[in-house]
């Protein structure tokens, strides 16, 4: 198929140049985002190739649909960037690459808890400077702590077991019952119950229209004092505001993020030569017991290959068939919203 690919960096071509050795796909690749302004460069590609900050509205939709595309190829296993309904009613079909590398983000997650806890971001930096003092530097033992998991798919799983790994309690919220995680002897509970209990807080459930700002100010107010918080899975899952006021105030005593709500603008961009305008991101950085890192949790040689591979292999069978496995179905997708 010929298929039109958006939003490319270096590492993308390369890994989607390998996987297509099989495939034999006809790609184009652009730099540029998919949006309103670039939308007449897919005119003629029956496939068009999109990541997580390519915002398909209903124009684009439309345009795409004028243009001969019947497939959207999402390089995501998230879908909340897509109008679903306008895709329906445009009789475009979208597919996703519904797991790339579960335990890449899982051990980005845990690696946030070390690094916060350690201070190894602010110890680094002083050492560079030849300052060896250890005064507030002080961490705690994660043996013994209680870590609360908020969706135990397969990235929460993984990332319960890493948990477990260190001698942690484990805490669960989801609608569904891990089997793995509780073998490890997870306790599901209750939402009140896990932030109310819960000396580290990790998320790794979608972002849904129910749980958008799922960490809100009220939210913040059920948790310990001091409370770790942790999220690198979609950035609507934080109200920022909240985050930076329960910051200000020690109720959230850590903050790893590797996603942000206003990130399209932001990440995955050079934008070191330029003054940032997001003045709520830029007043997260100010804070010593904060780190931030630009959505690159997925970002293994491992989940590139998958993503790649998987994504071709999506397109193909679309091809062959008219439809995907891995193919969202929109009718119930837009029923469960």
């Amino acid at each position: 198929m010929k298929v039109a690919f958006f939003n490319t960096k270096s590492y993308d071509r390369q890994s989607f140049n390998s996987a297509n050795e099989q495939h034999q796909h006809e790609i184009i690749f652009f730099e540029s985002h998919l949006s309103h302004e670039t939308v007449s460069l897919a005119v003629g590609f029956s496939t068009v190739c999109i990541f997580i900050n390519d915002y398909l509205d209903a124009e684009i939709l439309e345009k795409l649909a004028h243009g001969g595309t019947k497939l959207i190829a999402l390089r995501s296993a998230g879908f909340n960037h897509v109008d679903l309904v306008a895709a329906n009613k445009f009789e475009i079909a979208i597919v996703r690459v519904p797991a790339y590398s579960p335990f890449a983000v899982a051990e980005h997650a845990a690696a946030l808890i070390l690094s916060l806890n350690r201070k190894v971001h602010r110890a680094y930096n002083r050492v560079r400077e030849g300052n060896f003092s250890i005064e507030g530097l002080l961490g705690f033992d994660l043996h013994g702590a209680t870590v609360g998991v908020i969706g135990t798919g397969r990235i929460g799983a993984i990332f319960s077991q890493i948990m477990y790994g260190f001698g942690c309690k484990l805490l669960g919220y989801d609608a569904y019952q891990n089997t793995v995680c509780l073998k490890l002897g997870m306790e599901y509970v209750s939402m009140s119950e896990l932030f109310a209990k819960s000396d580290i807080i990790s998320l790794h459930c979608p972002l849904t229209a129910e749980s958008h700002h799922l960490i809100n100010a009220e939210a913040i107010a059920q948790m310990k004092h001091g409370v770790m918080l942790i999220n690198t899975s979609r950035g609507g899952l934080i109200d920022t505001q909240a985050a930076i006021d329960s910051l200000k105030s020690g109720a959230i005593g850590y903050l790893g993020i590797d996603v942000y709500e206003q990130e399209a603008d932001l990440f995955f961009e050079d934008l070191s030569s330029q003054v940032i305008q997001d003045d709520t991101f830029q007043r997260l950085l100010t804070f010593p017991n904060v780190i931030v890192t630009g959505h690159q949790a997925f970002f293994t040689s491992e989940a590139l290959a998958n993503i790649a591979e998987t994504t071709l292999s999506n397109i193909s069978e679309f091809e062959q068939t008219g439809d995907c496995a891995n193919a969202i179905k929109i009718d119930k997708a837009i029923a469960s919203k």
